[in-house]
């Protein structure tokens, strides 16, 4: 079912997303369905076919399928108020979708090494009705190691890694609340995206759910 969504236009591969059952969230298709995909894929690009899309600076924006894959997972850890760590935050297009979903009472962060990258992730949120939470301070975006989260606004509930970590950071896995989750590709040559749920004790339970290939953190 994955790489077949692509839409004629946003709606469509919104609404392919969840008739293929990759988007399963009610609240996350909703908040997708706000933020135009289009707005964070340069200009040449095919930003409603169901696939990566170059955006300079030798990183990419992900397919809609593994968009729609981990805003279905981190759904329920994501509900108004609650605070969401976007790693790699590349486009912003992701970020701006979980600020959406955690709303003006939530914190959502976005960590980016690429300075040129987080301007351009800016301007395009700014055009999105995300953009009121950068103007409130709900919605930020540093330029930052990736790897070493944000841990000055942590703990969060959320945590969302963009790019492939050779080992599960410690750092990141430090700054997810008990009862958290975050959703992270690891591996080099072969990866997997893997769920880490951090359990009321503090102890950690990791899921395995498919194999992938992402661009790697650095």
């Amino acid at each position: 079912m994955s790489w077949r969504c692509h839409g004629q236009n946003y709606a469509e591969l919104v609404s392919n997303l969840q008739k293929h059952g990759i988007l399963s969230s009610p609240e996350a298709a909703a908040a997708m369905s706000k933020i135009d995909r289009k707005l964070f894929v340069p200009e040449g690009g095919l930003p409603y076919d169901d696939a990566p899309q170059v955006i300079g600076f030798g990183a990419t924006i992900s397919a809609p399928h593994m968009h729609g894959y981990c805003l279905s997972m981190l759904a329920d850890h994501l509900k108004p108020g609650m605070s969401v760590l976007d790693v790699g935050s590349g486009s912003g297009y992701l970020t701006a979708v979980f600020a959406l979903m955690v709303g003006e009472t939530g914190w959502t962060v976005g960590v980016e090494h690429i300075p040129e990258l987080v301007d351009h992730s800016i301007v395009a949120i700014k055009q999105t009705p995300a953009g009121s939470l950068l103007d409130n301070g709900h919605l930020n975006i540093y330029v930052a190691d990736g790897k070493l989260g944000y841990a000055e606004r942590g703990p969060y509930d959320a945590i969302h890694v963009g790019a492939a970590a050779a080992e599960l950071p410690d750092a990141l896995v430090n700054q997810l609340k008990p009862n958290g989750r975050m959703v992270i590709p690891v591996g080099t040559s072969s990866q997997d995206l893997i769920i880490v749920d951090k359990l009321e004790d503090g102890s950690i339970r990791k899921t395995v759910k498919m194999g992938v290939r992402y661009v790697p953190l650095v």
